[in-house]
């Protein structure tokens, strides 16, 4: 429960650091980025509390990570890229606190 809050706080306290005059907007989209979890449904069982999401479901991997840190090169797509690896981050930051080590 607390890893589900920290998607939402963290982007939030992103979004007021460091883009403050959109700080709303921003934080939508950085929040969004919890959209990559509908790749879990392709897992069984859907949910596991004692699996790491890095490198198990498709849009965790560390191949869809090289593809996001490239979208932060166009201005355009930089908060969805941010979003997307603050993601990975607060992702990889419970794996860690679980003690589950690296995968594959």
């Amino acid at each position: 429960m607390v890893h589900a809050f920290l998607h939402v706080l963290v982007p939030g306290v992103v979004a007021l650091l460091f883009y403050r005059p959109h700080w709303r907007r921003t934080w939508l989209i950085l929040a969004a980025a919890l959209l990559l979890d509908v790749d879990h449904v392709l897992a069984t069982p859907m949910f596991d509390a004692g699996r790491c999401s890095i490198n198990y479901h498709p849009l965790h991997t560390y191949w869809a990570m090289g593809g996001y840190a490239l979208l932060l090169v166009p201005p355009r797509s930089r908060v969805w890229a941010l979003g997307f690896l603050l993601h990975m981050a607060l992702d990889y930051a419970e794996c860690w606190q679980l003690g589950i080590t690296f995968p594959r």
